[in-house]
């Protein structure tokens, strides 16, 4: 039996919902890469997010056949953030790498970003699409729009085109671990703990079999956390934009005392009252929409659920 005593550890860890026609096959290309890296012990952790398909019936099959496939699985769908975060607090691994279960974050380049790490270069290597190709162009260009709008309006650095795949060494995985906060964004969260990052680059691979789980409304909503997460600017929007306002209808109203005394026109018109009514009532309905974000967000954390409930495993943890 060979010797893993004095070997470095990396831990995989892949979020899953209703993967069952990928699981067998990102199982396999992780065995392929695996098998080429043999200074390195490995530990497969699938995260069963409330899959309705035969995903935890794979995985179970999988851990039987193979004991470095260790396996959690969920009560319910808590959502990938949850999944990722059960699935960095069950690692073990000196290096944790995070992938999709699509086969998109190709195995096979993990031996290129444990390198750096492992020599000391950076902390974790991120990596990148640099083209979109195969996307639907709406969904591209609202992707890239979103990248741009969180670079200007957070204190994080979110490269265009950035995936959830990446390898980190144990210190910053830890360091992901020590914030508790309920509503996750986890490219933010990446970039907020801060560490030494190298970018690699590669080109979209396309999904080699199932359906995408991201609709473009789930998208936009994943978008809205993001910035409500990592940013305050919305409020500071919402705050000059009715100081605005109210400075535009003082000097609407002066104008309008002004004009009577000097012409003798009185205001009349009423389709352009309701306008500036409706107008009116749109923007505060809009603000108000904004700071009921934020305090969904607080109403969460103070209620302090579990981020996941764990429903069954082959490995030792419990709730987050």
């Amino acid at each position: 039996m060979e010797n893993t005593k004095n070997k470095e550890r990396i831990s995989v860890v892949v979020p899953c919902f209703n993967e069952q026609e990928t699981l067998r096959k990102l199982y396999e290309e992780l065995n392929k890469t695996a098998s080429g890296m043999e200074e390195y012990e490995f530990e497969f952790i699938f995260v069963n997010d409330g899959s309705k398909d035969q995903t935890i019936l794979q995985m179970r099959e999988l851990a039987e056949a193979d004991q470095r496939v260790k396996y959690i699985s969920f009560s319910r769908n808590f959502g990938k953030e949850s999944a990722l975060l059960a699935g960095l607090a069950a690692s073990t691994g000196d290096y944790v790498a995070t992938m999709d279960a699509d086969l998109q974050d190709p195995p096979s380049l993990l031996p290129q970003m444990v390198k750096p790490v492992a020599e000391g270069i950076c902390d974790n290597v991120a990596t990148r699409r640099v083209n979109r190709k195969g996307e639907p162009l709406i969904r591209s260009l609202c992707a890239r729009t979103f990248y741009k709008i969180m670079r200007h309006m957070s204190d994080v650095d979110i490269a265009d085109g950035a995936r959830d795949y990446r390898l980190m060494n144990r210190a910053m995985v830890d360091s992901i671990l020590s914030l508790s906060e309920y509503n996750r964004f986890s490219k933010g969260i990446f970039a907020w703990v801060g560490y030494e990052t190298r970018w690699l680059e590669y080109e979209n691979v396309a999904r080699t079999a199932g359906e995408t789980k991201w609709s473009f409304w789930k998208l936009v909503k994943y978008s809205v956390d993001g910035i409500v997460n990592f940013s305050n600017v919305p409020l500071l929007f919402a705050s000059y934009l009715g100081i605005g306002l109210t400075i535009a209808s003082f000097a609407a109203i002066l104008f309008e005392i002004i004009r009577y005394f000097l012409f003798g026109d009185p205001v009349s018109g009423w389709p352009s009252l309701v306008c500036i009514i409706t107008f009116l009532g749109g923007i505060q309905l809009f603000c108000m929409g904004i700071m009921g974000q934020y305090i969904s967000k607080i109403y969460m954390e103070v209620k302090k659920r579990p981020h996941y409930i764990i429903k069954e495993s082959n490995i030792e943890t419990g709730k987050s």
